[in-house]
């Protein structure tokens, strides 16, 4: 069994610390990764801190994950050793359902396996993830990574790039739309790169002024201050889609009286408490609230080589594992622009 050492929580109470475990011996159609980078997303915070209730442990979190293949199964056709390839948010599904037929593994009928904290399909015992030294994945769900990009700027791609991707591609975003972010953070600054990418109208929305030069540096069109009723009045029912990435509780019906008639507000942050809304902003002009979740796999590898043909990664700063705790208090400060990225080369 593939020998396996990282950083993870002992419990919901404990900062993470180094930990020896195994993974599982790898099947024909599976390949061994040495990872080099992970990036650091909030819901490995979340997790590791049990504030959604779901965490097992010991846990090793970790789910945008970059590295080397160093073994591939005899019946592998994707990748050869050496190559680089990518995992992220899931590493299985049933493959079987309509939602996995289509390429929509996310949405799986009898759910997903995590990258971390999910029973295995495999063995059943619980994924440990990516702030490791190796993982053990289906090259199904594994993703190849154009040469010509960073590697640790392609790690947060696997989750906040396609989070962001997924939903501005499904609601067309593109030319002739005018698109709102909401949040300018690990999530919120791909949006924005993607959705000026695609040749929308972009406006970014944001409670502090200060992100204005960053906001317009990553391609927004104007920038909105969203506690200024003035500077949001002028929009009014303007929105062909608004993209809300906010991962701190916030009120709905500021952004919702700034969509058009059969407008869309898709919900992909993740705050702490439910999102309330009046019913009243919606009925008026048939305007939706929807969420969306990653992209299937097919779907990803189509983001993956759309960046590389436009040169799109996420902004990051590298930092050693030691420093993983002090980049989670950081994360709860907002001090990172926009997403850390462990470099895994030092755990050796």
């Amino acid at each position: 069994m593939p020998l396996s050492k990282g950083y993870g929580a002992a419990s919901a109470q404990s900062p993470l610390a180094p930990i020896n475990f195994t993974r599982r011996e790898p099947g024909p159609t599976e390949i061994v990764i040495e990872i080099l980078y992970c990036g650091v997303c909030h819901t490995d915070l979340h997790m590791a801190r049990n504030e959604w209730g779901q965490s097992t442990y010991p846990m090793v979190p970790g789910h945008e994950i970059v590295g080397r293949v160093t073994a591939a199964g005899s019946a592998v056709a994707k990748f050869k050793t050496g190559e680089i390839a990518a995992i992220g948010v899931i590493v299985d599904s049933c493959r079987q359902c309509a939602a996995c037929d289509a390429g929509d593994e996310q949405y799986c009928e009898q759910g997903v396996t995590l990258t971390y904290n999910s029973p295995d399909r495999v063995d059943g015992a619980m994924t440990m993830g990516g702030y490791a030294n190796n993982y053990v994945v289906d090259e199904r769900f594994a993703h190849r990574v154009p040469a010509n990009l960073d590697p640790a700027a392609v790690a947060p791609l696997l989750c906040a790039g396609i989070t962001t991707y997924s939903p501005l591609r499904h609601w067309g975003a593109g030319p002739g739309k005018k698109v709102g972010i909401v949040g300018l953070g690990g999530l919120g600054h791909m949006a924005l790169k993607f959705a000026h990418s695609f040749g929308a109208h972009v406006v970014q929305f944001t409670t502090n002024l200060r992100k204005t030069e960053d906001a317009l540096k990553l391609g927004a069109n104007e920038v909105v201050l969203s506690t200024d009723a003035e500077a949001m009045k002028a929009h009014a029912r303007s929105f062909d889609f608004i993209l809300d990435c906010a991962a701190a509780p916030h009120d709905l019906d500021p952004y919702l009286a700034l969509l058009k008639q059969d407008a869309t507000m898709t919900l992909v942050g993740l705050p702490d408490k439910p999102p309330a809304l009046n019913i009243f902003s919606l009925i008026g002009k048939r305007a939706s609230v929807s969420g969306s979740m990653i992209g299937g796999m097919p779907e990803t590898q189509e983001m993956l080589e759309y960046c590389g043909q436009h040169n799109i990664v996420s902004e990051v700063e590298v930092i050693p594992i030691q420093k993983i705790n002090e980049a989670f208090e950081r994360i709860l400060r907002q001090d990172v622009k926009y997403r850390f990225v462990i470099d895994m080369s030092s755990l050796k």
